[in-house]
């Protein structure tokens, strides 16, 4: 009877200990987002999408960034934690073979003076956005009109305690000798900023951030976000001067302003954006030169073309709609228009316009 009693007793402190443990066990994650688009020139759509080509009208199938990932962190002193993850993108719409590419990746240690990391990581000045951009992750993010929109590999992180349960400072620095640019005896790659608020909206109504970048993705940069929301509605800004290390033509600024107001669970969207940097992903594909998905292109005869480009004037105007059906899962559509012109060597081009029309859906586990 006792020897039962001991036998029950130890397992249940057993049983007691593995749930402990599996409490502390790594978290798996992921996401599954697919979108039906229709392009008029295809300058916009993501990069692994199979068969497009920037200038080409057509109808695709999108991988919005579909990944899975891991995270978790273990205690390794009473005020000391090991914080990790890994985390790829899994390609389910590009033929090339190259299924998984990597995200945000890196170890780090997290305690009562701020959060360290060292690996792979979307820099602080990528995220200083916040919550402001209303079609992120889809043909219509900012980063078709702004640069410096960039995940680092080989950097340091650094993240400061919630000050006064408002402000955070933060930095990221690349390692010289992993991470050289266009110049490469360039002075070191780092990015710096600040936030005020809470951009999720949970603790406070607003968000403010400012961030400057040195030399990552060869530029030199500095932006400022603003988000409020006010009821059912929220409102932003965004604003950045950029200037390229690589062309000493290139540079100016982007903005973009949005509001996004809940109707009954469903996010009606509308966003509109400009830039006249010249650094941009509808840009580059938009002028005919720098074409990513295609192999003939000749990088002489890209930088003589752009170091002659002047006068850049981009715009883009979003609106859509967004609508959980569950916690889980999200169906969105939202049509966005590009258009802009040039001057190369003092004549003025006119870029095509692009009218871009996406269905999607997306998963979250």
């Amino acid at each position: 009877m006792k020897k039962t009693l001991i036998s029950a007793s130890v397992a249940s402190v057993l049983t007691l200990t593995s749930f402990g443990t599996l409490a502390q066990s790594p978290h798996f994650y992921g996401r599954l987002d697919l979108a039906v688009t229709h392009s008029d020139q295809s300058t916009t759509l993501q990069g692994g999408s199979n068969g497009v080509k920037a200038g080409e009208s057509g109808t695709y199938l999108e991988n919005n960034f579909s990944h899975i990932g891991v995270k978790g962190n273990q205690s390794l002193t009473s005020n000391i934690d090991v914080i990790y993850q890994m985390e790829f993108q899994v390609e389910n719409t590009s033929s090339k073979g190259d299924v998984f590419k990597a995200r945000n990746t890196f170890l780090g240690l997290k305690s009562s003076l701020g959060m360290l990391l060292v690996g792979r990581n979307d820099t602080v000045f990528k995220q200083a956005e916040g919550g402001v951009d209303a079609f992120g992750n889809t043909n219509a993010d900012i980063d078709r009109l702004v640069a410096g929109q960039t995940r680092s590999a080989d950097g340091i992180w650094y993240y400061s305690p919630k000050i006064a349960d408002l402000v955070t400072l933060n930095a990221t620095y690349l390692m010289s000798d992993n991470n050289q640019g266009a110049d490469k005896d360039t002075d070191a790659q780092y990015a710096l900023s600040a936030t005020l608020g809470d951009k999720k909206f949970k603790d406070q109504n607003y968000y403010f951030a400012a961030a400057y970048n040195k030399g990552i993705a060869n530029i030199d940069a500095y932006r400022a976000v603003a988000q409020a929301k006010f009821g059912q509605v929220k409102v932003g800004g965004f604003f950045q001067d950029t200037e390229s290390l690589k062309y000493e033509n290139l540079e100016g600024n982007t903005y973009f302003v949005n509001a996004v107001y809940n109707l009954g669970g469903v996010n009606l969207k509308i966003q509109y954006g400009a830039d006249s940097a010249g650094l941009s992903k509808y840009f580059s594909n938009s002028f005919g030169v720098i074409n990513p998905n295609d192999a003939n292109t000749d990088e002489n005869e890209t930088n003589a073309v752009l170091n002659n480009i002047s006068d850049v004037n981009v715009q883009n105007m979003s609106v859509g709609a967004d609508y959980k059906v569950s916690k889980s899962t999200m169906v969105y559509g939202h049509y966005a228009m590009y258009s802009g012109d040039y001057k190369l060597a003092g004549n003025k081009v006119d870029l095509a316009d692009d009218s871009v029309f996406t269905l999607g859906m997306r998963y979250n586990f």
